[in-house]
């Protein structure tokens, strides 16, 4: 494909936003009209300079970033983290999660309680006063084009989807896994040998998971977000 970069009027500003791992949207209506007009060309261009640029249908663009990096970064765990207790948060309180996470707001002033309600979730990720949740929580996900702010009323805008893809995804598995044990006969145990000092016994159930039992909350999410965005590799 023959490039023209005159074309692509919006090149600089579009990758130093990319770059730092913003998510461009309608939001930010001129860079999201050039990716649009011509997503082919960038598409080619970012390939070439070693970047993946990804077109989501729900109305945003973002560069794959590296697995690693991503399986160890924080803000991304914290993100993924708060994506996960919203949705239980807005569940027990009878509102439709997908609706808040899907164009909905969520006030400044819910904060507080949302904080005290999931504080032994939040110290994993090292956020312990409502100040420190505003810093490296909310002001990230408006930072990373997650969300928007007005007059302390925090707006989602469509890249949420990215995170609450990882929240259904983990729902899923979880109601599957439920109805699987519900019907199946459980396996016999088996001891793994008469004469060991090990106490711990082996089954074949296939949904055994004790070898995830000493997995952290914050390896879980990072586990999650790393195979979510393999899938959209």
């Amino acid at each position: 494909m023959h490039l023209d970069l005159s074309e692509l009027s919006q090149l600089a500003p579009i990758f130093r936003e990319l770059f730092k791992g913003y998510h461009v949207s309608r939001r930010d209506p001129e860079l999201y009209a050039q990716l649009s007009n011509f997503q082919d060309q960038y598409r080619t261009l970012f390939k070439a300079l070693g970047f993946e640029l990804v077109c989501d249908t729900r109305g945003f663009y973002y560069f794959v970033p590296d697995l690693a990096a991503a399986a160890v970064n924080k803000t991304a765990q914290r993100l993924a983290l708060f994506t996960f207790i919203l949705v239980e948060h807005l569940a027990d309180q009878g509102r439709d999660p997908i609706a808040v996470l899907d164009g909905g707001s969520l006030g400044r002033d819910e904060l507080p309680s949302l904080l005290e309600k999931y504080r032994d979730l939040f110290i994993q990720a090292e956020v312990q006063t409502v100040e420190e949740l505003e810093e490296k929580i909310m002001r990230r996900m408006t930072q990373l084009g997650f969300a928007s702010e007005e007059n302390g009323i925090y707006r989602f805008l469509p890249p949420m989807h990215r995170f609450l893809d990882v929240c259904l995804s983990v729902q899923q598995d979880r109601d599957l896994a439920a109805s699987l044990h519900s019907v199946l006969p459980l396996p016999a145990p088996v001891l793994i040998d008469d004469d060991s000092d090990e106490k711990l016994l082996q089954t074949d159930d296939p949904l055994d998971l004790s070898d995830f039992a000493e997995e952290s909350e914050e390896d879980a999410l990072a586990r999650a977000i790393a195979e979510e965005q393999e899938l959209d590799a």
